[in-house]
């Protein structure tokens, strides 16, 4: 069984009035886009509701997503559905033992032609790429992944080359399978903005799956299932700048610095949320406030972005392993230990 998935624990909620927190002026249109991305996508993919916000916020945040399931959740049709709705390019690699770097960020190769070096790109050149079982493949390949996802770039021979905008890493993998596989380095983890676990479906989700299939549902024919681009990458930038001027006041911005420190000071955490990840978590609550119609964020917002926020920022120490703890619960415990301010 996985963990009880961390990150909203419900849809993208919707627009609704609310008194304004700084008069930022939010483009309801491209607000309305985006927050229709979410049902577009549930037209393939049905429930994993965690998991559909994970990915809007994350574009809203121009941040990467760590996707944790069991095979047949569909990972790969959630991605697939998210690049259709959002009319963007897609590519899936799938990670082995014996990849290189190389056949991720691409290499120089010989053309005969011109009897020069020319560059091949990778498949990182791309809006969405599914990193399909990433723990399968070294850290050496992991890690070539690092620079793309935090400079938007990939260097290759003393040359930097940009990556499409956008550019979001979607990498899955398997919590149950531990053969053969790496653990991915903390400074990679730290990389992805949101960490969200796709469970196995309640018993009503299943039925419906399987109704759909019985009805001639293909998972490989979206168009067939009516889903359609209901954002574009214009709207999207739209929607980051205005995300980016969401308020935040000061006795939020503290809370959530105070939420962060008290992960270090944890007695169950070996290593507690750093200064990025608190950076992170104002990003999230900011486009979680977006989605809900306000232009201010709340100590709810931050609330309800910290597990998926914060859940693979941290490592339990060894003691608590042992005991069985959960990081989600000791997240929770925190939460509750800091005052939130009025």
């Amino acid at each position: 069984m996985t963990d009880p998935a961390p990150g909203p624990a419900g849809p993208v909620p919707p627009a609704a009035p609310a008194p304004s927190g700084g008069g930022v002026d939010v483009d309801p249109d491209t607000r309305a886009s985006l927050q229709r991305l979410a049902a577009e996508i549930h037209k393939g993919v049905v429930g994993q509701d965690a998991a559909v916000t994970s990915l809007v916020v994350a574009l809203l945040c121009r941040g990467h997503v760590l996707l944790e399931g069991v095979p047949g959740v569909a990972k790969t049709l959630l991605v697939r559905s998210l690049a259709a709705a959002l009319d963007v390019r897609m590519r899936r690699v799938q990670f082995t033992p014996d990849m290189m770097p190389g056949d991720i960020t691409g290499s120089l190769i010989y053309d005969n032609t011109t009897s020069d070096l020319v560059f091949r790109e990778g498949p990182v050149f791309t809006n969405l790429l599914l990193a399909d079982e990433i723990n399968r493949t070294p850290p050496k390949t992991q890690s070539a992944l690092l620079e793309a996802m935090e400079e938007r770039q990939v260097t290759v021979d003393g040359a930097s080359r940009p990556l499409p905008d956008p550019f979001l890493v979607i990498a899955t993998q398997n919590p149950i399978e531990f053969d053969g596989t790496y653990t991915l380095p903390e400074a990679q983890l730290d990389r992805f903005l949101l960490k969200a676990v796709m469970p196995l479906p309640e018993r009503e989700v299943e039925v419906d799956v399987l109704r759909r299939h019985a009805g001639g549902f293909d998972t490989t024919d979206l168009t067939a299932m009516g889903l359609r681009a209901v954002a574009d990458i214009p709207s999207l930038h739209r929607a980051q700048e205005d995300v980016s001027r969401v308020l935040a006041e000061d006795p939020v911005v503290q809370y959530i610095v105070d939420v962060c420190r008290a992960t270090r000071r944890s007695p169950s955490l070996a290593l507690g949320v750093s200064p990025r990840g608190a950076i992170a978590l104002l990003r999230t609550s900011r486009a979680w406030a977006y989605l809900a119609g306000r232009d201010f964020i709340t100590p709810d917002d931050v609330k309800t972005m910290a597990p998926s926020t914060l859940s693979h920022r941290v490592r339990l120490t060894t003691e608590a392993e042992l005991e069985g703890t959960q990081v989600e619960s000791v997240l929770a415990a925190t939460l509750a230990s800091v005052p939130v301010p009025r």
